[in-house]
């Protein structure tokens, strides 16, 4: 029998809401703030330190990395360690590794920060998401609107870097060091407010939990669709700020494109939670992933600022629903005992795809227009091409994917 999240039984419902609000602050840090964010430095550093596209795109690869690595670790360290003091200490580590993102320069030292950090942000979110799960558990009839707050915290992260980096790097290409070290005091701060307002929440290690086998032959479909959602996905999240300061938009424009995707992203858990209820197979993925090819290519198809910021719109307000489709997906077809396996395969192929997405696009990037220059709009809009066109392949094969015959009805 799990442990309630709360000291005491049946929080109020301010208590419940505060401490949701408080974990979305470590969702801010760990995809907001520590990933998120490199998008709007990834202009100023590729000029500041000569890089390609490819090695540009290796930094959030290796990022990516660290994250997988972090998350295969989680249930060894959870059978171990209570789940807010991982949080917390992914939060404070991913603080003191963007800081120290600011004091570097070789690309071998950033490289193993992004390493590093992205090690950091899976204990963070991994934590975060583990407490708000037994929080909702603890608060069936407000679930939804406690794991969306946590969720929309992401988006939190990403109006922060929106906001944060352009006013701290300023209008010279040296100035990324500063805005690594502001990013660095906004997750600080934010995992000061997380600690504070998680005082109550317990979550113990699971050492007694029962391991269950799942079938991964049974989801292939779906599988193949999350990894190349994750392909497609980071190469946007990459190369989206390049992409249109190649295309000549303002700097005023890429802050408001990148709020305005941040904004989605906070109401993103609530508009399509009756989609993935209401459908057993692989249509929700199937449908979510189409939705960001669309959004994906729109700003090769049409690069003035009305398709700018529709494409930023519909991508954020889609991506993190693609995460919690694969997770609906296991709830309604395996037993709850095969729940953290299931969830398990699918993070893995998902971390996969995000390694392969940024190196990917920087390649095609390289390829069609050698060094920058002149052709350096056309070289990322051909990769964003490629990053749709992962995202199409995906929806397809998704929509492949059946419920299973006899699947096991959740827990209530």
């Amino acid at each position: 029998m799990s442990t309630p999240p709360h000291a005491a039984p049946g929080p109020s419902r301010r208590a419940a809401l505060g401490a949701a609000l408080a974990l979305a602050f470590a969702a801010a840090v760990s995809l907001g703030l520590a990933r998120f964010s490199y998008a709007l430095l990834l202009p100023p550093m590729r000029a500041d330190l000569g890089w390609s596209y490819v090695t540009g795109g290796a930094m959030n690869t290796l990022n990516a990395a660290g994250y997988l690595l972090g998350a295969l670790l989680a249930p060894q360290v959870l059978a171990r360690l209570d789940a807010r003091t991982w949080m917390l200490a992914g939060g404070f580590g991913a603080a003191l590794l963007l800081a120290a993102h600011g004091l570097a320069r070789g690309d071998a030292a950033l490289g193993l920060l992004r390493l590093a950090s992205g090690v950091a942000s899976a204990a963070s979110f991994v934590g975060g998401g583990l407490l708000a799960a037994r929080l909702a558990g603890a608060q069936p009839e407000r679930a939804g609107l406690l794991l969306g707050i946590y969720y929309g915290g992401v988006g939190l992260g990403i109006v922060g870097s929106a906001l944060l980096v352009p006013a701290l790097a300023g209008a010279q290409p040296a100035g990324w060091p500063r805005a690594w070290l502001g990013l660095g005091a906004a997750a600080l701060l934010a995992t000061l407010l997380t600690l504070a307002g998680t005082r109550t929440l317990v979550a113990p290690p699971a050492r007694s939990a029962v391991r269950v086998r799942f079938d991964a032959r049974r989801f292939l479909p779906a599988l193949a669709g999350y990894a190349l959602f994750g392909v497609g996905y980071i190469g946007y999240m990459t190369f989206v700020i390049s992409l249109l300061r190649e295309q000549g938009q303002t700097a005023a424009v890429t802050t408001a494109f990148y709020v305005l995707l941040g904004a989605a992203v906070v109401a993103s858990p609530w508009l399509w939670a009756g989609l993935l209820q209401r459908h057993r197979s692989g249509r929700p993925l199937a449908q979510l992933n189409a939705l960001l090819a669309l959004a994906t290519v729109l700003p090769v198809l049409w690069p003035a600022q009305p398709g700018v910021f529709l494409s930023g719109l519909l991508f954020g307000a889609v991506f993190l629903s693609v995460v919690a489709s694969t997770t609906a997906l296991v709830r309604h077809n395996c037993a709850p005992a095969a729940w953290p396996a299931g969830i398990a395969a699918f993070t893995i192929v998902f971390a996969g795809g995000q390694i392969v997405g940024p190196v990917l696009v920087g390649l095609v990037a390289d390829r069609a227009a050698p060094g920058g220059g002149a052709d350096a709009a056309g070289g990322l809009e051909l990769g964003f091409v490629v990053s749709a066109a992962a995202l199409a392949l995906g929806s397809a094969l998704a929509a492949l994917q059946r419920p299973l015959p006899a699947p096991a009805q959740p827990a209530a």
